[in-house]
């Protein structure tokens, strides 16, 4: 059973996707489109606009955190896997209350979800090294 916060992960990727392929749309629509979903009011609506709104208005800096670890050209990575890496560096570098093993762990998650058959391979590795630089001292602490 999906956890309210998957949800909430869940519709923001899809919000994501959806401003990525229509950057002129107005981010209040892509979240009114998403209201319309019946399953949405299962999922954690705080966290929902944290993630939506936090990427969209953040969107070159976070580009530019993951961008660094891709091993392969910008344009090579999918619109899925770059949806949920966004929203993953956001929480990552901005969201200290949530583990970092948990944020990788649901983008993968998500990842095989909405992706194509390897992309969560490639969104793990981004991540890990993200992880690596910006929640050092908590990746040290955890245990091998």
């Amino acid at each position: 059973m999906k956890t309210a916060r998957r949800r909430a992960r869940e519709f923001a990727i899809q919000g994501i996707y959806e401003w990525e392929l229509n950057p002129d749309r107005a981010p209040s629509l892509i979240e009114k489109h998403l209201r319309e979903n019946d399953y949405f009011v299962k999922a954690d609506e705080a966290l929902f606009r944290t993630l939506l709104y936090g990427v969209l208005k953040d969107v070159d800096a976070l580009s530019a955190l993951v961008g660094r670890y891709y091993e392969r050209a910008a344009e090579d990575v999918s619109p899925v896997e770059r949806a949920v890496l966004l929203m993953a560096a956001l929480e990552l570098s901005q969201h200290p209350e949530t583990p970092y093993p948990v944020i990788i762990n649901e983008a993968i998650e998500i990842t095989k979800t909405f992706g194509g058959t390897d992309g969560h391979r490639f969104v793990n590795g981004v991540l890990d090294k993200l992880a690596a630089e910006v929640r050092g001292d908590e990746v040290a602490r955890r245990p091998s």
